[in-house]
């Protein structure tokens, strides 16, 4: 063939290709809202989420207090002014169980899906004792040098803080295999002892219990316009949270919903994390610190109190079954219904 036509040719349908890629270089790609972020992987949720790359996000990254004037919310004056603040990173890298290899290659931030999948094997549930993500997002940013992976409001809205190949400080002895999401809730607290239910949860005309955010703790900005929240159940459980006996309002349906997708979500990306939650010999929910061996080879879902002693959250009044049985219809494709009570809570009286 003539060298010159061969050139032509071949330069010709190159051009033609380049035009369709080059058509790309800059196009915005928008996502569709439901997203989340494991090792710079997108992943759909079927449920509403802010990363912390959105406008209104928390951002677990950032070194400054979030909350705090501008003028005085670097690591500098943080440190002074908040002494319980010890160190600029909220988090740390999961390397317990990584070769030293390994963990060279990912301590700058080279996770890849494979190994991060290898490594993670429990979803870890908290309340915030907050009430609220935003009052939550301080507490633990500016005030506490913790993390936390994802913040459920009481709307449903889902915030992520941060990727999830990074180790938020949640959860103690599980941080390095966990994902920790912190639920807003007021809390348990003793039945016999003082709680602070009554400015939270006032009841309406027709006697129906809602939430109300005290003025005090300032805008709740949350993201469902003119959202006003009410319990599953119209009164406070009780339930038994590591031998002591405990009253808990319960979460909202919205929030319900929320965790259940993203238990569904999370046990499809990591097939290490089993879509259960802790139970007995009869099937029911273990109310009370796993013992050290039986933690150390569980792989799925558990509350707070499942991994230390000193810890009640998530509380009597979460409906695990609600939960995971909703998850577990999603993973095999079928629509959760909703069960209408908890089996591990009774009503207070």
């Amino acid at each position: 063939m003539n060298l010159k036509l061969f050139f032509t040719i071949t330069g010709t349908a190159a051009f033609a290709c380049g035009c369709s890629t080059f058509s790309h270089i800059g196009k915005m790609e928008p996502r569709t809202g439901d997203e989340i972020v494991a090792a710079g992987n997108f992943f759909h949720t079927g449920t509403p989420v802010v990363l912390w790359l959105d406008p209104g996000g928390y951002d677990a990254y950032r070194v400054e207090r979030r909350f705090a004037p501008l003028e005085k919310s670097d690591w500098s004056n943080s440190c002074a002014e908040i002494r319980t603040l010890k160190t600029p990173n909220r988090y740390g890298l999961r390397s317990k169980n990584l070769t030293a290899n390994e963990v060279e290659r990912v301590r700058g931030g080279g996770w890849d899906l494979p190994l991060l999948q290898s490594v993670v094997d429990q979803f870890v549930l908290h309340f915030d004792v907050a009430g609220t993500s935003r009052t939550c997002f301080l507490v633990l940013q500016d005030d506490r040098d913790l993390s936390v992976h994802f913040m459920l409001d009481m709307d449903g809205t889902i915030y992520q803080t941060l990727d999830l190949k990074e180790r938020a400080w949640h959860a103690t002895t599980s941080n390095d295999r966990s994902i920790g999401v912190e639920i807003a809730n007021i809390g348990a607290y003793p039945v016999r002892g003082k709680n602070p239910f009554a400015p939270w949860y006032p009841t309406n005309a027709d006697g129906k219990v809602f939430i109300s955010v005290p003025k005090r703790f300032g805008d709740p900005h949350f993201r469902v316009k003119n959202f006003i929240g009410q319990p599953v159940h119209n009164e406070p459980l009780r339930g038994n949270i590591q031998g002591e006996e405990l009253v808990q309002y319960d979460y909202t349906p919205e929030q319900y919903a929320a965790l259940t997708k993203l238990t569904a979500a999370l046990c499809r990306i990591f097939p290490k994390l089993k879509c259960q939650y802790p139970v007995d010999a009869n099937g029911k929910l273990i109310p009370h610190k796993l013992p050290d061996e039986d933690l150390k080879n569980y792989q799925g879902v558990l509350g707070h109190y499942h991994v230390q002693k000193n810890k009640t959250d998530p509380g009597p009044a979460l409906d695990w079954e609600r939960v995971i049985g909703g998850a577990q219809k999603i993973l095999a494709g079928q629509k959760p219904a909703p069960a209408l009570r908890s089996p591990h809570a009774t009503v207070a009286r």
